[in-house]
């Protein structure tokens, strides 16, 4: 029987999680007792008929949060109304096909924070592991900023930038994933870039890629680095489906046989 291997690549979400500048709010309701009061009030049974668990009932809890919270996916529609010249896609109208293919592993940790990865990184990357990417893999950039999580530092990050996304796009690639905050480089990066040279293609160069090619990416991955080889494996990345978002959380994982 073949043995199979599955790394979890997704962040948790955690209630005023530091790793999200919009953190979500969970409230809890962990008293089972309290979970009772809510099952008698719904079934008309007092405590005691609840026979199976000794008179205590269901805990939940409550979530508010964007959908970019915690590992998501990225939609066309979240970077601009229209995507090769048509209609962008919502969360909801994603192919799941784009979201279970074959997944290889570029490592960029040798990239700084403010840095661009570029179309000679991708490259170099590909030489060093001897691979070319065909359509539909699932192309995930290693930076290593996951394992800066939960601190002030998460946020130092490098980047993808437009010329090294469409070059990834043109080759067939519908969805690319980062294990940073963001997918491009860090907010303060690209307005720092902008004050200093009033230039506006300084901001989310990577993001508006999607207007002239369609894609996804995924922000938020961790654990890159335990995948034992740079492919080979599969890789899921099914989103929620959230009528007309502009992301979706998702549960990432590769799987290697």
């Amino acid at each position: 029987m073949n043995k199979q291997l599955i790394i979890d690549l997704s962040v948790p979400i955690e209630h005023n999680s530091k790793a999200d500048p919009w953190p979500p709010k969970i409230k809890y309701q962990p008293d089972h007792r309290q979970g009772a009061v809510d099952m008698k009030e719904l079934f008309g049974v007092e405590p005691e008929d609840l026979v199976y668990s000794n008179g205590l009932g269901w805990a939940y809890e409550e979530v508010t949060m964007i959908t970019h919270a915690g590992t998501h996916l990225d939609a066309p529609w979240h970077y601009y109304p229209m995507s090769e010249g048509k209609l962008a896609k919502t969360i909801d109208e994603i192919p799941l096909e784009w979201c279970y293919a074959d997944g290889v592993v570029l490592d960029m940790r040798h990239k700084k924070p403010k840095e661009v990865i570029t179309v000679e990184d991708l490259e170099k990357a590909l030489d060093k592991i001897k691979y070319e990417i065909k359509p539909m893999d699932i192309v995930l950039i290693m930076t290593g900023c996951d394992k800066k999580l939960g601190t002030p530092e998460y946020f130092e990050q490098p980047g993808m930038g437009r010329e090294g996304t469409l070059w990834l796009i043109n080759k067939g690639i519908k969805i690319i994933g980062i294990d940073s905050y963001g997918f491009d480089r860090a907010f303060k990066d690209m307005a720092e870039d902008y004050k200093k040279t009033g230039d506006g293609h300084e901001i989310w160069p990577a993001h508006y890629a999607g207007i002239e090619k369609e894609y996804c990416h995924i922000e938020k991955l961790t654990n890159l680095d335990k995948i034992p080889k740079p492919y080979g494996f599969k890789v899921a990345c099914f989103p929620i489906k959230i009528k007309k978002a502009t992301a979706a959380w998702i549960r990432a994982a590769a799987i290697i046989e």
